[in-house]
């Protein structure tokens, strides 16, 4: 346990999530924000890069931080400046943080990393899932993942942790305790999810401008999306993961169906809707972020809270049960997530520095 305020850096602090980790540290008491990197943006004040956090943030300065091999000419340049941090959030594009990490293991405390470089404990998943080999295999073994409410014991302790990406949160907080419980089968789930345009990140794309995202409503990434492992991982469950982008900033709703096991359900009619939210509500009533609600999940009542809504239903008629999550992708789908983990890996109360209550309207 930390008495006094932890010192922390946010490497990749520039685009969304880093942005995110930094709105919600400014209100972090155990955890001062002491260097932030970006390396597109080196030299340039924080507050004039993005003016939401000037206030916050007065004089902070993006330094810059290279990437490139743990060793050799192309090592990472520019993390003198972390050494000896007891906390780095490395909020980097896929593929970095994994260069950067081994040569960060022994400069600071822990390390939290918000992409997906550390999530898959199968080396051989990466090349199929993500186009190249992992380039610190050895470390997938030593990392823990980062998702409380259904893998907490991991978290106590951790130096390297691996924050669950926003779609798998949200398939994960729905299906779970449904699987744990016995009630769905392990195969033929399907989850269908949408996200709002914040989930692609802060680079300029021309499939993100406003005129392309706006008053249309698309899936992508078919049969083959990368979180689809993750999911997988997560869930020990075989599934098809289909997302969507819709026209909106923040958000994630996902939409689960899976097949009630023959016999689950406690009389003779078979598995019913009481029964599915009985096993969420014991699954998630005494965890803070998650409210299991009996109306269909908003994205607009989780928006910029750490906070998902889960829900259920089973359909009688079809036999199909249907699981319900919707959370903010920046907050419990990102940052807030890897804050939460933080939290429990540094022995501080889960909760510190998080917001309960979202923005409205």
């Amino acid at each position: 346990m930390y008495t006094d305020a932890m010192k922390a850096g946010i490497v990749g602090a520039s685009g969304y999530t880093g942005v995110e980790l930094l709105r919600l540290l400014a209100g972090h008491p155990d955890i001062d924000v002491a260097v932030v990197t970006a390396h597109s943006h080196a030299g340039q004040v924080v507050g004039e890069h993005t003016p939401s956090l000037a206030a916050a943030y007065p004089g902070l300065v993006y330094e810059g931080a290279g990437t490139g091999a743990p060793d050799g000419p192309d090592a990472p340049d520019g993390l003198d400046s972390l050494d000896g941090l007891d906390l780095v959030f490395c909020a980097l594009p896929h593929g970095e943080s994994q260069r950067m990490v081994p040569a960060l293991r022994d400069r600071v405390g822990t390390i939290v990393d918000l992409a997906a470089d550390f999530r898959l404990r199968d080396p051989a998943l990466y090349p199929t899932w993500y186009g190249e080999a992992h380039a610190a295999p050895d470390l997938l073994a030593e990392a823990a993942f980062g998702l409380p409410e259904l893998f907490r014991s991991a978290l106590p302790g951790a130096t390297l942790i691996a924050a669950a990406g926003c779609y798998p949160t949200a398939a994960g907080l729905a299906l779970a305790p449904l699987l744990r419980a016995g009630l769905v089968e392990r195969g033929g789930i399907i989850v269908d999810a949408a996200s709002g345009v914040s989930g692609a990140g802060r680079g300029v794309k021309e499939s993100l401008h406003f005129g392309t995202v706006d008053e249309d409503f698309v899936a992508y990434g078919l049969l083959h999306h990368r979180h689809t492992p993750e999911m997988e991982q997560i869930l020990g469950a075989q599934l098809l993961f289909t997302p969507h982008l819709a026209p909106m900033v923040r958000g994630i709703l996902a939409t689960c169906y899976a097949r009630p096991v023959p016999g689950a359900g406690g009389g003779t009619s078979g598995l019913t809707t009481a029964e599915v939210m009985a096993v969420l509500h014991e699954a998630y009533d005494d965890e803070p972020f998650v409210v299991v609600t009996d109306a269909p999940p908003s994205t607009k009542a989780t928006a910029g809270s750490n906070c998902a809504h889960v829900s259920a239903r089973v359909d009688a008629r079809t036999g199909w049960v249907l699981s319900l999550c919707a959370l903010d992708n920046l907050v419990k789908g990102a940052s807030g997530q890897a804050v939460q983990c933080a939290n429990v890996a540094l022995g501080l109360p889960e909760t510190t520095g998080l917001p309960l209550v979202g923005l409205y309207p």
